[in-house]
Order: structure tokens, then sequence, then C-alpha cells
């Protein structure tokens, strides 16, 4: 098992591989999006550490008033993404050993993160999160959940507006931001597929803390509207692109 893992900071941010897609020569614009994302986020103690191998096992989060996400709280680290594609080795474990770690270590009232009463594409696992003592705290209409380990009996919430789920306008919509290398290539696949169909789109790109904070409904780095209601969190292919559309 390897346990050499590094934290990205501004001095070998430029020279790491940020996990999620691995590219060792091409450029990739949605990585670069990335990079240049964190770069901004990292001055925030936004945190990103990964196995220092060339494969996805890191994990993600940041203060939960400077994570880009529409949720409440005092004090809490908020936790984007854990991911490990070598499973069976215990390096999801130790990357949420060490966020449970640096939590109580900065004196931080417990971790909270995004997740669904289904297990939903593009969130972590939260079953997984719940053996660490992870409960359900909030909970949208429509089956989200907020997930929260508290250390102290404080809870975080959803914001008010996130649990809205419903903006005006009625063609499709889609809210995004750079946290998620793979925003990039997929807001370009489906703006191009709406461009030759000839299907009304609007790309919104969430580029505040404010923006995020303020969004109508559940957010990690992404969110669908169409008919005026939210759809999902999950990023689109075109196959999914289609079943919405058929709505």
């Amino acid at each position: 098992m390897c346990t050499d893992f590094v934290n990205l900071t501004a001095e070998n941010l430029d020279n790491e591989h940020l996990c999620c897609i691995i590219r060792s020569k091409k450029p990739h614009q949605g990585i670069e999006a990335k990079r240049q994302w964190l770069s901004d986020r990292l001055k925030e103690g936004h945190v990103l550490r990964k196995l220092n191998v060339k494969a996805p096992v890191f994990i993600e989060y940041a203060p939960l008033e400077t994570a880009w996400v529409p949720i409440n709280g005092d004090n809490y680290y908020y936790l984007y993404c854990l991911w490990s594609s070598q499973k069976g080795k215990g390096y999801g474990k130790s990357l949420m050993e060490y966020c449970l770690a640096d939590a109580k270590e900065s004196g931080k009232s417990g971790i909270c993160m995004l997740g669904a009463k289904k297990q939903k594409a593009w969130l972590s696992n939260q079953s997984f999160a719940k053996k660490f003592g992870f409960e359900v705290v909030d909970s949208t209409d429509n089956g989200y959940e907020l997930l929260a380990l508290s250390f102290d009996g404080t809870r975080p919430k959803f914001a008010e507006n996130a649990k809205k789920q419903e903006i005006e306008s009625k063609e499709l919509t889609i809210y995004y931001d750079m946290q998620c290398p793979f925003v990039y290539e997929r807001a370009m696949l489906i703006k191009q597929y709406c461009e030759l169909n000839d299907v009304p789109v609007s790309l919104i790109h969430v580029d505040t803390l404010q923006k995020a904070k303020e969004l109508p409904c559940v957010f990690n780095n992404w969110c669908v509207f169409y008919k005026g209601s939210f759809e999902t969190v999950n990023l689109l292919d075109i196959a999914y692109l289609k079943r919405i559309l058929k709505k």
C-alpha cells in the first residue's frame, strides 16, 4: 500500500496532476479551468489531498463559509469529493481520517457533505461516510440530503433558497462552476448538442461565492433545470439530456 500523499499548494499546483482526469501531455481545458479555480481557493483554506500516483485517489474539502454551495453553517468543513479508484487498499479511509483529524485540529465544529436518499452519480459515497458517523441533518422535498458529522452538537442546513427548486425560465438551464475538471467538457458537449438541434439553452457560469450561495437548488458544481423545475446535480451525457428534454 502506497502511503505517499500530497496536498496541493500554491507552490506545486502548476506541476501536480489533478486526479480526476489524468493527462500527461495534451492540454485539457477542464483541467486548466480547475487549476485556475483552485489557485484562488487555496488561499481560503481549500484542501485537495491526493495519493501520489497517476490515479484518481483524492479528497477535496473547504471551510463551509467559503465553499461554493448553498449551505449555511458555522465553523464546518464542506466535503466536495472523496474518490478512490483503487478499492480495497484503505486509501478512502486514510483520506477521510486525514480530513477528520484536520477538522479537529483546526477546531472545527464538524464536516458536512451533499448526499441523497438514493446514492447518485457524481456525489461521494454516503454509505461510506455514514460508517464514520455522518448522519442526515437536513433534506429537500426531492430526495437530496445534507449529511454531517458534528463534533459539538451544532448542525449545518441547506440555505432556504436551495430548497426552492424552481426558476422562472422554462428553457434548459444549467448552472456550473469550475470546481470539477469534467464540467467544462460536459458544458461544451451540451452546448454543441443544443445548437445542432435547435434546443434553447442557458449555460450560467457560477463564478463567485455569492452566486453559489444564492442558487435556487442544491449544488456541488453543477445543477440542471428544465421547464422551470430542478432536475439533477448529475453531469449530463447526451442520453441523459434526451430523457430530460422528453418531459
